[in-house]
């Protein structure tokens, strides 16, 4: 087992790389949708990719563009779930 675990950690870093970039970039293109007016990115999209992996791009971009900061889900729900995320990630390259 541990053998499989140090094997896959960086497909599982690459992944946690990649849904962090796209969520970062959904926060940023939801804002600036909101300001113009036109349809949104659903939140269950910045959801899904947040819990794909994408958790502290989401957060990131939360602050960045200071997108969905006062609903209590988002600002409590995706820094929570990015500690989870990089634990989980440490726990793999470690173990």
């Amino acid at each position: 087992m541990r053998a499989f675990l140090s094997e896959h950690w960086a497909v599982a870093a690459l992944l946690f790389c990649f849904t962090s970039a796209i969520d970062f970039a959904l926060m940023g293109v939801d804002k600036w949708k909101a300001r113009r007016g036109d349809w949104r990115i659903p939140e269950a999209t910045l959801w899904a990719f947040a819990l794909l992996g994408g958790a502290l791009g989401g957060t990131l971009g939360m602050q960045v563009f200071r997108h969905k900061t006062r609903h209590w889900y988002f600002r409590f729900g995706f820094p929570l779930l990015a500690v989870l995320e990089l634990a989980g990630l440490l726990w793999l390259a470690l173990g």
